[in-house]
């Protein structure tokens, strides 16, 4: 097997398992959705931390100045963001937030235009456009209530776009993938320790049980994607992670009873073109 078809079979792994966390974070109940995100970055924390201090020399572990802000920004933006991704879970279709939290790799060609200097084409810019018009048929605007879920959504992919810029710049800056990993799993459980402590809302034993189910598939899917990019590069095995969509749909079909509606499929279907025709433009 070809490093390029492993780098395929992990960031396929990885859509599995966030289909899944997303799945038992809807199976949990009605747990706070802080309380949701502090227990899954616990979870993952641990198991990131077991695998950095196993792998990694003190001097790999080191913060310097130069990345401290960095990891900083990585770890804020992408605690808002897998935040409101959950809200969006609870409380929308885990197809469709799971297709607005796939909106990130959109959102990076912004950031990296404006902060990296990386310049995009004029393809990436259409694509951009196009994504977000896919968007608007998943988000559905309305002027109600019912559009805050979708909104959430669109947040989510927002911040963990921020978040995979600000991985791409530590990556060229040498930090190690399980350091940040680490890094993120530890200030965000640490910001929401308090929130969780003074607001904490007793649990069954199911709803334990899949919260902890909720951080082991969030630290499979991280384990799996940094596999993946360590196989292949970006461009030729990114587009395999919008499996996680079909995923989504099939575990909400079967679990929660979920179908989406029209509007829903032609968004799915617009993002994913332009990301296969974004991955075809590559190679």
């Amino acid at each position: 097997m070809s490093n390029r078809q492993k780098g395929i079979l992990c960031i396929i792994g990885c859509a599995f398992c966030f289909a899944l966390m997303n799945l038992f974070v809807n199976l949990a109940g009605d747990v706070p959705v802080i309380q949701k995100a502090f227990f899954r970055n616990a979870v993952a924390l641990i198991f990131s931390g077991i695998v950095l201090f196993k792998n990694t020399t003190k001097e790999e572990r080191k913060v310097t100045k130069d990345n401290f802000w960095l990891l900083f920004l990585r770890s804020l933006a992408g605690g808002i963001g897998f935040v409101c991704n959950f809200y969006a879970v609870d409380h929308m279709n885990i197809s469709d937030a799971s297709m607005l939290n796939k909106l990130a790799p959109f959102f990076v060609i912004i950031f990296s235009a404006i902060f990296l200097k990386e310049k995009a084409n004029w393809f990436q810019w259409l694509s951009v456009v196009l994504a977000f018009v896919g968007s608007l048929f998943i988000v559905k605007p309305t002027f109600g209530m019912e559009v805050i879920p979708a909104v959430a959504g669109l947040i989510g992919g927002l911040g963990a776009g921020i978040a995979y810029t600000c991985v791409r710049k530590l990556g060229q800056k040498g930090t190690k993938s399980t350091f940040i990993v680490f890094f993120f799993s530890a200030f965000t459980s640490v910001i929401l320790a308090p929130i969780v402590i003074f607001n904490y809302q007793p649990m069954e034993w199911w709803q334990w049980g899949f919260l902890i189910l909720t951080g082991l598939a969030a630290s499979g899917g991280q384990f799996c994607v940094t596999a993946a990019y360590t196989y292949a590069p970006a461009k030729e095995i990114s587009v395999y992670d919008y499996s996680q969509v079909i995923f989504a749909a099939i575990l909400g079909f079967f679990f929660l009873n979920q179908v989406p509606d029209v509007f829903s499929i032609i968004g799915y279907a617009i993002i994913i073109v332009v990301a296969i025709a974004m991955y075809l433009k590559q190679k």
